[in-house]
């Protein structure tokens, strides 16, 4: 099995309004303004990622968005599968209530860094656990379908820290102690003996 390296890229950031509230899963607009303002770092993406590549995006408008923004500031375009699997965490009925109402809704503490521990999962929802579940397959097939190529993947924050637990082999807690900004970039390769995790949250053009 030859080596395939996933480049990771956090959509860009979110429309002001929605930043107010548990998003997770719904499909919002990225912010406008930051669109425009953040240029240099799309161009500096632009440069960094490898040519030629896979792209993958999420079923969310948001990341399909962010590598046309990419495409836009120097990245040659490139066709956009849409893999099911590295969509957002979903909250289920949480979806859309203020970040103040979340902690009285909790069956268990907090996680340090995230407003839910890995374990926790809302109604109708997903926990960070069940997210791993489906991300860690979802690159395993990824890593044989686009085998010894460059795959970049166009995902959530959620997702991507989803994909670091599952290539370092670490539960839903500690993969929530990963900072993943928007617009960072996180590095992955699968190795014929494993995974390797070469840099996260690299921001590009800082």
């Amino acid at each position: 099995m030859p080596q395939t390296n996933f480049w990771l890229i956090r959509h860009a950031l979110v429309e002001e309004n929605a930043r107010a509230y548990n998003y997770g899963a719904t499909d919002v607009e990225l912010c406008p303004h930051t669109l425009e303002s953040a240029r240099p770092t799309y161009a500096a993406l632009a440069r960094r990622l490898p040519q030629p590549a896979a792209w993958v995006i999420s079923p969310l408008s948001r990341t399909r968005r962010t590598a046309e923004a990419i495409f836009r500031d120097g990245y040659p375009a490139q066709p956009l599968a849409v893999e099911l699997q590295v969509i957002e965490q979903s909250m289920g009925d949480w979806h859309g209530l203020p970040h103040a109402d979340v902690p009285g809704k909790l069956t268990m503490p907090a996680h340090p860094f995230w407003p839910l521990a890995g374990q926790e999962r809302p109604p109708g929802g997903e926990s960070m656990a069940d997210v791993m579940l489906r991300v860690g397959p979802a690159l395993e097939r990824l890593a044989i379908t686009y085998e010894g190529q460059d795959v970049v993947v166009v995902s959530h924050g959620g997702t991507i820290r989803a994909a670091i637990g599952h290539a370092l082999g670490v539960g839903p807690d500690a993969a929530l102690h990963f900072s993943v900004h928007n617009l960072g970039l996180t590095r992955l390769e699968r190795h014929p003996r494993g995974w390797s995790v070469v840099c996260t949250n690299e921001i590009c053009g800082a």
